[in-house]
């Protein structure tokens, strides 16, 4: 069974969302019907599903078999009511399936012990790599018990010998095309939740994402080299960024979102090493920000190249963020370093609309660009932002913004007229 995807009437990126939200309703019952559908139960290859019994081989197995099916559709089932200790793992394609679905229905636990990764990968725990048409669902749960890795991270032992700078990924999607999660718990991982990189047509749906706020390096989701993501209706609450969107990203989309405890919505950082960036058609839009560090964020090395555009956030609240807008094109500035450099990330065609809500500190937009090269068209259009401290006041801080404003804006615009 092969599914192609086409909207011709989609006018905008939440009809995109709602098209992909509702084939992705179907392809479930669509499978079933399938004459040709293979399943493979983990438990009819070895996994005993008591959390403690490692069913790392049963797993493996499980997903030979149905990668190498000779159908148009298979299916690794891991069934509810029962918990699978799984050490790091790949699912390799390609497969033989136009379209695989891994069915998580129960439990799958991570070794609780960072000697587990001795020899392996240090940066990966569950692994999808070329793997074309996929399916992740749930309604499953995922715990990376990441409490070992957090007490040896260097973020937090930063003079301790023998510290941590590298931890595992819960789930890593890599060169994976047309793929989907959804429905899905995933808590406590050791670094990063979910990665997503040098993918294209992902969908994800309905997640719910929890670290504590003290966790290190734990991103909600990270996103590089991709184009075509959407992230929809999903919970997170992290130590690190709840979205953070890297180099090489084109048309993301991250709708309907909550974030919060953590470090908010990210573009960047980008150009650390001096490479060229390229990130553009951006859409972040009824997102919720509860008690972050930060709210809507770009964040760029002076020392980078390339450019940053077409990026909008709005339906946007913050409740009681430290820094709800903020463009930092001065990341980990270097003494003077502003002064000297010649090169920088461009940053234009920036829209915040329709966004509300209280600052905990006193700069609520916060537009700090370089010298060398400004932001560029920036669009304040309806942007009510007070103190979360009644009686306090907060202002606006620009640093070569060029751009106007529209509609009611408080704090007062201080964008540079553009040039």
């Amino acid at each position: 069974m092969k599914i192609i995807l086409v909207c011709t009437t989609c006018s905008d990126s939440q009809d995109r969302v709602t098209t992909l939200i509702l084939v992705l309703s179907l392809l479930p019952a669509l499978v079933l019907t399938c004459s040709d559908l293979s399943e493979f139960n983990v438990l009819d290859y070895g996994a005993v599903g008591d959390g403690m019994a490692n069913d790392t081989l049963a797993f493996v197995e499980a997903w030979n078999r149905t990668c190498n099916a000779e159908s148009e559709d298979a299916s690794m089932v891991v069934p509810e009511g029962m918990t699978f200790l799984v050490y790091p793992v790949a699912f390799v394609g390609p497969c033989n399936p136009t379209y695989i679905t891994f069915l998580l229905s129960g439990t799958i636990i991570a070794p609780d012990n960072p000697e587990a990764w001795k020899g392996r990968n240090l940066g990966q725990w569950l692994t999808f790599q070329d793997v074309n048409g996929l399916g992740v669902s749930g309604p499953g749960k995922i715990d990376g018990r990441g409490q070992g890795w957090w007490d040896i991270s260097c973020k937090r032992h930063p003079q301790s010998p023998g510290c941590g700078k590298l931890a595992p990924t819960v789930l890593s999607f890599t060169e994976c095309n047309q793929f989907s999660i959804s429905n899905i718990l995933i808590v406590n991982s050791p670094q990063t939740h979910i990665l997503v990189t040098g993918c294209n047509n992902v969908m994800i749906d309905s997640l719910s994402i929890k670290s504590p706020e003290t966790s290190p390096n734990t991103d909600g989701i990270h996103i590089s080299h991709s184009t075509g993501v959407f992230v929809s209706n999903t919970d997170i609450g992290s130590g690190d960024d709840c979205v953070s969107i890297g180099d090489y990203t084109s048309h993301i989309d991250i709708t309907n979102v909550n974030c919060g405890p953590g470090h908010g919505v990210s573009i960047g950082s980008l150009g650390r090493s001096g490479n060229e960036v390229r990130v553009e058609n951006i859409n972040v839009n009824r997102v919720n920000f509860n008690k972050t560090s930060n709210g809507v964020r770009i964040k760029t090395w002076q020392v980078g190249r390339g450019h940053v555009r077409r990026v909008v956030f709005k339906n946007i609240n913050f409740t009681d963020v430290k820094n709800p807008i903020i463009i930092n094109q001065n990341y980990h500035d270097v003494k003077n370093a502003r002064k000297r450099m010649k090169t920088g990330v461009e940053i234009s065609h920036v829209r915040y609309s329709g966004t509300f809500g209280t600052s905990k500190t006193e700069v609520a937009i916060n537009l700090d660009c370089s010298q060398a090269v400004p932001c560029t068209n920036i669009l304040l259009d309806t942007v009510e932002l007070e103190s979360s401290s009644p009686g306090k006041r907060v202002i606006s801080f620009c640093n070569n913004a060029y751009g106007n404003a529209t509609g009611v804006v408080k704090p007062n615009s201080c964008l540079l007229k553009q040039f």
